[in-house]
């Protein structure tokens, strides 16, 4: 089910497209001999197109998009979106970061200001759609982490009871009796985390 945050995502990509189409147009690149021998602009593991027209990658970018998991493959969603959104940055670097392009286009540069001025509303676009889910995530493994740890914690503690007097057995067992305590906090926190999840799911979904 497409939601607002990704219709806005889709909205960005097609814009930074018509950037990038301007910039080919210009050939910049033409007269660079270095830029001329590279096989393409970006390293491997961040595009897989091979190409030095910027487009290209922006093309890339958008079957990327198409083909996002859905919001129920969560850690599949998350990852599609980060790589989205190094994806984006990327080819806003380049365009940015040549001199010649800002020069030429200066006046098309500032009239559209608004939407293309920095790289922050093509990572907003994804942002809104990662967040507070991906912050919640890692919360919950962080939880999850939390929990294994102190439920190894109490069986060592039995292990330990094995081979002790009663007066240091005792002890022990108060000290399993506070990792109980402990533990339950955790599985309280991991219930409500889950909880949070499934309220921001829920509004993506709308």
């Amino acid at each position: 089910m497409r939601t607002a945050s990704f219709d806005k995502l889709c909205q960005q990509v097609a814009t930074l497209k018509q950037h990038a189409e301007q910039f080919d147009k210009a050939k910049l690149f033409a007269k660079n001999r270095y830029m001329q021998a590279q096989p393409s602009l970006f390293d491997r593991g961040v595009f897989t197109t091979k190409s030095m027209k910027l487009v290209d990658y922006v093309l890339e970018i958008e079957d990327e998009v198409n083909s996002l998991p859905p919001l129920e493959r969560r850690h599949a969603h998350n990852y599609a979106l980060e790589r989205i959104g190094n994806q984006v940055q990327a080819v806003f670097n380049v365009i940015k970061s040549t001199p010649i392009w800002e020069k030429e286009n200066k006046s098309t540069y500032k009239a559209r200001s608004k939407t293309f001025n920095k790289s922050a509303p093509y990572q907003q676009a994804v942002k809104q759609i990662m967040q507070p889910a991906h912050e919640l995530y890692d919360e919950l493994k962080q939880n999850h982490e939390f929990e294994r740890r102190l439920v190894l914690m109490v069986e060592e503690c039995k292990l330990r009871m094995q081979n002790v007097g009663p007066v240091k057995a005792k002890a022990i067992n108060l000290e399993i009796l506070a990792l109980h305590g402990r533990l339950g906090r955790c599985r309280k926190a991991i219930s409500a985390t889950e909880e949070k999840i499934q309220i921001v799911e829920k509004q993506q979904l709308r």
